[in-house]
């Protein structure tokens, strides 16, 4: 039999010494509501405060609000992952950066918060930011800061860890130079934050700040200025944007570069400029609340970035289609990859989050890497979250006609990881795209969902369904066929309509197009499913969705999972595995 390693009993200490800490500094948090707590529980469904359907291993902290992903990094063995956070209760406000570590970004624990408002240009304020590796092996952390009451007025700042021997790395300090960059030059002060990890080329370092550029005939062109510095002190701006989009305010930008071999491997934000590297800029929309991102090229010396697609902008690609937003990525040395983190809030109401006591969630982490074809990324949960896969079942070889469903039976999937693989036998009853949706997917999921029986599709799981299924969440792929003889068009839908009983909850249809070839009949999808979370990868990661559901009987022991064919064609369910997932150790709760 084996045991434990010296590493993994070293880790238990720490988590011991850890949570005994917290416990005994408990009684200094004071918890504020601005709603009665016992008026709005009895004003919300039961089902919303079952503690059954509160996430068992997405990250979340044991109460309050959270949002923003921030300076996510790798230190002495430790991965160091921050995060905007309420300590007085569960809605936004009083945000100050909250702080957990991990050995395998699965298992968390909690820390005291590393930065909170404590000096003039940060008092009303500590806003999201970056973290940089200097080249000593110092990290910075670079945040934006509010410095005056009653305006969003924005500075951005820097903070240093007070001692760098700790791998833990528990006190942050800001010098007093701070702020280090102030909205000149004709910025908008109220719309000019979250500075990204800084790069260095040629004896300077750059980074972003997000913003809107000054645009002619009416409208606000999305920005990402550039600012560079020789000491990493004093910051100046670049006459002209990185680059910019008539799409509004960008705000969390992420900056990066990635192989352009479709490799796995990733690169640090500092990988000198080569032939065979492409850069991926990503902005988070203020207007649309999703994250958008462009493949392109750097210019160095003319600090200009090009998107490959000369439409891309337009076209949208998305990390994730669903909910799911201010994503952060960092590069991970120990594993040579780079990591994204996002934010998915509610889709509860403010007072249902009051009642529950708690509000959003981090999607799990995914590695990201440049697809073969070079056009978009793929992105693939962490390896790690494969450690708490239990129980399991597979099927294989089972034919759903049309109309037909196939319940998974022998454990239960309210926790669980589900992969299948689909054969469609024939994509040639594929029915047409309707032009007018051609380039909007959601409205093309939301006029033919996963109930509106289809030549090839929609078919794929229900997650989350009751016993009757009356309730249940529809993640399915659905074929259509393409004007002008192109290749088959795939849509990737995630439709919660159905799946709650409870009218007050917002159940939108996400969805996305899968840059994929069904030529062959095959595609595959993988969904977590995490009591209230449902988020799939389709085609191996091409096309990403995550959904906040709240079910009303498809809870804990009662929660149904099912392979489902509302087409006119049989599809094939080639293999399914599907794992009961435990619950990590997550920050003390």
């Amino acid at each position: 039999m084996g045991g434990l390693g010296r590493d993994a009993w070293a880790w238990l200490g720490v988590v011991a010494v850890m949570l005994l800490a917290q416990l005994a500094g408990a009684s200094h948090v004071v918890y504020e509501n601005h709603l009665d707590l016992e008026a709005a529980a009895a004003a919300v469904p039961p089902s919303i405060v079952d503690p059954q359907l509160r996430p068992g291993y997405h990250f979340q902290p044991p109460k309050n609000w959270i949002n923003d992903p921030n300076a996510p990094l790798y230190y002495k063995g430790w991965y160091h992952f921050f995060y905007q956070y309420n300590p007085r209760g569960a809605v936004w406000g009083n945000i100050v950066w909250a702080h957990s570590v991990s050995r395998d970004l699965i298992n968390w624990v909690a820390l005291e918060p590393a930065i909170e408002p404590s000096i003039p240009s940060d008092q009303y304020g500590c806003w999201s930011g970056s973290a940089t590796m200097l080249p000593d092996g110092t990290p910075a952390i670079m945040y934006t800061g509010i410095d005056r009451p009653g305006v969003s007025y924005q500075v951005q700042n820097v903070a240093y860890p007070r001692n760098r021997s700790d791998p833990l790395l528990r006190e942050w300090v800001k010098p007093g130079y701070n702020p280090i960059i102030v909205p000149e030059g004709g910025i908008n002060a109220t719309q000019f934050r979250d500075p990204t990890t800084a790069w260095r080329a040629g004896g300077r370092w750059r980074l972003l700040v997000g913003s809107v550029a000054a645009a002619g005939g009416g409208g606000a062109r999305g920005a990402a200025f550039v600012y560079r510095s020789r000491d990493f002190l004093r910051w100046a701006r670049v006459r002209r944007p990185l680059h910019s989009a008539p799409t509004g305010m960008w705000e969390c930008p992420d900056f990066y570069p990635v192989e352009a071999a479709g490799r796995r491997e990733g690169l640090d934000t500092s990988v000198p400029g080569r032939p065979r590297v492409k850069y991926v800029l990503k902005n988070s929309l203020d207007l649309r609340r999703y994250d958008y991102y462009t493949v392109g090229t750097y210019d160095r010396r003319a600090e200009r970035y090009v998107p490959d697609d000369p439409a891309g902008d337009e076209c949208r690609l998305r990390y994730d289609y669903g909910n799911f937003y201010a994503s952060k990525t960092f590069y991970d040395p120990a594993r040579r990859r780079r990591v994204l983190w996002g934010w998915a809030n509610e889709s509860d109401t403010t007072a249902d989050d009051v009642a529950k006591g708690w509000a959003g969630i981090q999607a799990i982490p995914r590695t990201v890497w440049l697809d073969p074809s070079g056009k978009q990324l793929l992105q693939w949960p962490v390896e790690e979250v494969d450690a708490l896969r239990g129980k399991s079942v597979t099927l294989k070889g089972r034919v759903l006609k049309p109309g037909q469903h196939l319940e998974v039976t022998g454990l239960q999937t309210a926790q669980a990881d589900v992969e299948v693989s689909f054969e469609v036998p024939t994509v040639a009853g594929a029915e047409p795209l309707d032009p007018a949706l051609a380039h909007d997917a959601e409205r093309l999921c939301g006029a033919r969902g996963a109930d509106v029986v289809g030549g090839v599709g929609p078919f794929g799981l229900w997650v989350l369904a009751s016993a009757d299924r009356r309730e249940r969440t529809a993640v399915f792929f659905r074929v259509f066929r393409a004007a002008a003889g192109g290749k088959p068009v795939v849509l990737m839908c995630s439709d919660p309509t159905k799946s709650s009983l409870n009218p007050n909850l917002y159940k939108p249809t996400f969805a996305g197009f899968v840059d994929t070839d069904i030529s062959n009949g095959r595609i595959s999808l993988r969904s977590l499913i995490d009591r209230s979370v449902v988020e799939s990868f389709g085609a191996g990661g091409e096309t990403c969705i995550l959904s906040r559901v709240y079910p009303s009987l498809a809870i804990g022991k009662n929660a149904r999972l099912y392979a489902f064919n509302n087409g006119k064609a049989d599809v094939k369910v080639s293999r399914l595995k599907a794992w009961e997932m435990r619950k990590p150790l997550m920050n003390g709760a």
